[in-house]
């Protein structure tokens, strides 16, 4: 039996006049690699931004671990406005910010990197473990809460070892190679402990060997971390290599869903992202 670990219930995302996503409906399995595809444009960033809390959808529900996470409806001048499917419209209204919904246990890297650069690879992965530290302000001032310290740093530096990352966890942030960086800010995001990870564009500015290699690393994170993977990309081969199923959207509309075979030959597909070769190239 299934398990749903992510729903988006019928989101649609308005900025004003502009529908950035319209009436989307997507599920997300228990330890299932899902892909969320389209062109440049096509809504995908927007999608991960109201799933974690960096915009609220116009109108729809998000719900994880089948408990309502996000709900939201036309309100203000967007009752006006609003040009997506009314009879949607969600009655209550859930907003949470995006750190109350990372440790609920979502957490996201960034299609542009965003690291502390001036910090160190260490620095970086203590600062997200934080999220979950269980003594105040004053314990911390005090140097009270050493021991809780410690046993974080003890676990900063064992997933570092685990990432690949120790040998470099002195470096400054910004020091190190593209490579390295995305793949610390993946780590940082683990150091939240999270049970879905969202990966917007990871293989961004990498070159084929690296990209294989972000595969393969992919997968043995989802297996060590026990994770449900959730990730944005535009390089195809990754996509149809690592994904369990995938979603296409286009101009914010949901145009197909299945697995990677059924998807790169699906003629929507083809027609609207993926392309076909001409004739005389064949």
């Amino acid at each position: 039996m299934t398990e749903s670990v992510l729903r988006i219930d019928h989101c649609t995302m308005q900025f004003g006049g502009v529908v950035a996503v319209d009436d989307l409906c997507m599920e997300i399995n228990k330890d299932e690699i899902v892909a969320l595809i389209g062109p440049n444009g096509a809504g995908k960033t927007t999608a991960f931004n109201f799933v974690t809390g960096v915009y609220e959808p116009t109108n729809g529900r998000v719900y994880f671990n089948d408990k309502l996470l996000v709900a939201n409806h036309p309100q203000g001048k967007m009752k006006k406005l609003y040009m997506g499917e009314f009879e949607k419209i969600c009655p209550d209204v859930v907003r949470k910010t995006p750190d109350q919904i990372t440790r609920l246990g979502i957490a996201r890297t960034f299609q542009n990197i965003r690291l502390f650069k001036n910090l160190t690879v260490l620095e970086n992965v203590l600062i997200a473990m934080h999220l979950h530290m269980k003594s105040g302000l004053i314990a911390a001032a005090t140097h009270l809460n050493y021991k809780e310290e410690n046993q974080m740093r003890k676990e900063a530096l064992e997933l570092l070892e685990m990432q690949n990352l120790i040998h470099v966890k002195d470096e400054i942030a910004s020091s190190l190679p593209y490579g390295q960086q995305r793949h610390l800010e993946i780590a940082r995001a683990l150091a939240t402990k999270p049970t879905l990870l969202l990966l917007d564009e990871p293989a961004a500015g990498m070159n084929p060997q690296e990209t294989d290699e972000l595969a393969e690393f992919i997968r043995k994170t989802k297996e060590d971390f026990n994770l449900t993977v959730f990730l944005i990309e535009h390089h195809m081969t990754l996509v149809m290599d690592i994904s369990d199923r995938i979603y296409v959207l286009d101009f914010g509309k949901m145009i197909a869903h299945g697995s990677p075979d059924a998807v790169q030959n699906d003629e929507r597909v083809i027609h609207a992202y993926l392309g076909v070769a001409d004739a005389e190239d064949q």
